[in-house]
C-alpha cells in the first residue's frame, strides 16, 4: 500500500548526486547542505506553483532528504502544511557529539512534524527519541523493531512490508488529521 494509492499526490525527486549515481553506477558523496537545500526548494516552490497550487503540501524526507525538508521547514512554513520524516539522522553512528547540532534547528520548525524512526534506527532509536524534549509540534512513532529503513529482523516476527505498510498509515492519519482540524 502506497500513499499514491491512497489517493495522495505524490511528487518524488532525488537530489542532484543522487541522479547521477544512478545515471553512472557509482556512488558519489552528498551535495552540500547548502545546493540540496536550494534544490529541494525549488522543488517544492514547483509543486507548489505549477503542479498543485491549491493542494495541501506536505514535505516528506527520509534520512539526508528528511534533515534536509527540516532545515527547509524553518524558513518556508508558509509554502507548506506539515512535515514528515522517514529514519531522521539524529546521530551518525559512533558520533552522539553531533546530535545538538543536528536538533538545534527543531524549535524553529513550526508547522506539524511527524517523524517515523525504526526502534533500532543507528541514527537514532526509540531510547534517544524517549530522552528528547521535542517541540510540542512534533510527534514520533517507532517503527517495530526497523532499523534505519524500517527492516525488522527476521526473528522479530515483523516484516518490512508489515513495517512499511504502518509507516504509510501513520503517514496517512498524520495528514488527514492535519487537514481535518
Amino acid at each position: 500500500m502506497s500513499l499514491a494509492k491512497l489517493g495522495f499526490n505524490v511528487v518524488t525527486f532525488n537530489f542532484p548526486y543522487m541522479q547521477t549515481v544512478y545515471e553512472t553506477e557509482k556512488r558519489r558523496p552528498p551535495n552540500r547542505a547548502p545546493q540540496l537545500l536550494e534544490y529541494f526548494q525549488l522543488e517544492m516552490e514547483m509543486v507548489k506553483t505549477s503542479i498543485a497550487p491549491k493542494l495541501p503540501l506536505f514535505l516528506i524526507g527520509k534520512s539526508m532528504g528528511g534533515r534536509m525538508a527540516s532545515l527547509l521547514a524553518t524558513d518556508v512554513s508558509n509554502l507548506f502544511d506539515g512535515l514528515i520524516v522517514l529514519g531522521y539522522p539524529f546521530i551518525p553512528p559512533g558520533k552522539p557529539e553531533k546530535l545538538e547540532e543536528r536538533i538545534a534547528h527543531f524549535p524553529k520548525i513550526v508547522k506539524p512534524t511527524l517523524i517515523l524512526q525504526g526502534e533500532r534506527d543507528s541514527f537514532g532509536g526509540t531510547e534517544l527519541i524517549q530522552s528528547l524534549k521535542l517541540p510540542k509540534n512534533m510527534q514520533t512513532f517507532a517503527i517495530p523493531d526497523g532499523d534505519h529503513s524500517f527492516k525488522p529482523r527476521k526473528a522479530s516476527g515483523y516484516t518490512e512490508l508489515s513495517n512499511m505498510q504502518l509507516a504509510v498509515s501513520k503517514i496517512e492519519q498524520f495528514v488527514t488529521g492535519q487537514l481535518n482540524e
